[in-house]
């Protein structure tokens, strides 16, 4: 029975009847004509409710991310570049329990859509149980080969193996915190709640980068820390974080919640959730994998331009993510809306909403690449003002500038299919680009030919095209409808 705090706001989907199992077999395109009842501004409303926070979250948190690159930057090319080797090995720490994570998110999504509390909330708890235990198992791996995973990824000086080394061990000793964080915030976003996780990670940012300003430069009395003073500054604003995330879900104040009668009993391993995670979570797991391994083989082959081509493309590759934050954040919308459809049997509604954020997406996508043509060279020496990192930086935001629209719309559409549960086929999708596209070409490019950095970046935007194009197929097959989690 639902109780009165855990009621969420309505959505267009509340209003529709629930579907058939014949509805879920259809491949063909549904119709353009909406269920009555249903407007087009209703949905619209329905996708920027969830859409906003998350925006406002992912962006304020890249735009932290961004204030710490800027403040190590003072230290030098040296430290940026340190930091910037850690980025890979650090996301590929955090890959097994974001696997599960995106499992966690559709299987609350279905339950919520089926009426399914109960089965939502165990969802939580087995998520939880799950990533405790891969953090800690990928936290102790990366500690203990910390200094070989820098070097693995090209730091070729020793200040750089240095700063990188200490700033990637402080990382792994505080993984199990942003892995449990991640985890209540994939739940809680799965049945349509982005609110209250950007709320508890906003105050983790603010955290993060009043330390940061403490302990970098040793500010106020603290000690002058530097590259690790950064990193540990991040690891105090994950806890903060963690601790809001599990008060947040105390009680009955939202839809997926824990109670304290839940521990430790309800943390039991139940063997059909952890099937069900399972299914949805590993093939995501084999795509993390294979991009973080194409990644690394990207960023080695840019790290051997030297530390101030690495440097500039670091740079780079940290404003990018920014721009990521306009693709993610309506995914979250097109994830937990498609999951939500399917579960109540509505694949029709599953499409309506899917088109309807891509369309979002796309014009904040038009906005963000006026910004980059606009004002790249303003943004790159915010970073540092070297004469060469400022130019060769705002001529590679033109790149990335012009696949702005196309990135937009993959992130929804690969939203949309994680949400369905259909992590397979984005699996195989990411191993044909960025395994194999991005750094075929970005070897090829930079080796045979003189364009240096420039070549890395149109290896980069050909495998966002290829991606964009392979998704879009995907989605429009309409074999998503098919699938059962």
């Amino acid at each position: 029975m639902k109780t009165k705090s855990s009621a969420q706001p309505s959505l267009a989907l509340d209003l529709v009847e629930p579907g058939r199992d014949e509805h879920m077999v259809a491949t063909r395109k549904t119709t353009e004509k909406l269920p009555e009842g249903v407007t087009s501004k209703m949905m619209y409303r329905d996708v920027v409710r969830i859409a906003w926070p998350s925006f406002i979250e992912l962006t304020l948190t890249q735009l932290a991310s961004m204030v710490d690159l800027m403040m190590v930057g003072k230290l030098g090319a040296a430290a940026i570049a340190g930091v910037g080797l850690t980025t890979q090995p650090k996301f590929l720490m955090m890959t097994m329990f974001q696997a599960m994570n995106v499992g966690a998110t559709a299987l609350v999504a279905r339950h919520k859509g089926a009426s399914q509390q109960n089965k939502a909330n165990l969802i939580l708890r087995q998520a939880l149980l799950l990533t405790l235990v891969l953090s800690l198992i990928g936290g102790v791996l990366v500690f203990l080969f910390a200094e070989p995973l820098v070097q693995f990824m090209g730091a070729a000086e020793a200040p750089t193996l240095a700063d990188g080394t200490i700033y990637l061990k402080i990382q792994a000793l505080g993984i199990v915190t942003v892995a449990l964080t991640s985890t209540i915030t994939a739940s809680l976003r799965g049945a349509g709640n982005s609110r209250t996780a950007m709320m508890y990670n906003l105050t983790a940012n603010v955290v993060n980068v009043l330390f940061n300003y403490l302990l970098i430069y040793g500010n106020f009395g603290f000690p002058r820390m530097e590259v690790a003073g950064a990193s540990l500054a991040t690891v105090i604003g994950q806890v903060v974080a963690m601790v809001l995330a599990f008060a947040s879900v105390m009680g009955h104040r939202n839809y997926v919640h824990l109670s304290i009668h839940d521990f430790p009993r309800g943390f039991k391993p139940e063997k059909e959730a952890m099937f069900s995670i399972f299914n949805v979570g590993i093939p995501a797991m084999v795509e993390q994998l294979v991009m973080r391994t194409g990644m690394i083989i990207y960023s080695r082959t840019v790290a051997g331009l030297g530390t101030v081509a690495f440097a500039t493309h670091q740079v780079c590759m940290n404003i990018q993510a920014l721009s990521f934050m306009n693709g993610q954040a309506f995914a979250v919308s097109a994830t937990s809306l498609m999951g939500q459809s399917l579960g109540k049997k509505r694949p029709d509604m599953a499409e309506y909403y899917t088109s309807r954020t891509r369309r979002l997406g796309m014009c904040v996508s038009v906005f963000i690449m006026a910004c980059f043509i606009l004002f790249g060279g303003t943004i790159v020496g915010l970073y540092n003002d070297d004469p060469q990192i400022v130019e060769t930086g705002a001529k590679i935001l033109m790149f990335v500038a012009l696949i702005q629209p196309f990135q937009s719309s993959q992130f929804i559409l690969a939203g949309a299919l994680r949400g369905a549960g259909d992590t397979r086929a984005t699996a195989v999708i990411t191993t044909i680009t960025v395994l194999f596209v991005r750094p075929t070409l970005a070897i090829l490019l930079i080796n045979l030919t003189y364009l240096g950095l420039y070549g890395a970046w149109i290896a980069l935007a050909a495998d966002q095209l290829l991606r964009s194009l392979l998704v879009w197929l995907r989605f429009i097959s309409g074999k998503w409808k098919k699938l059962r989690i």
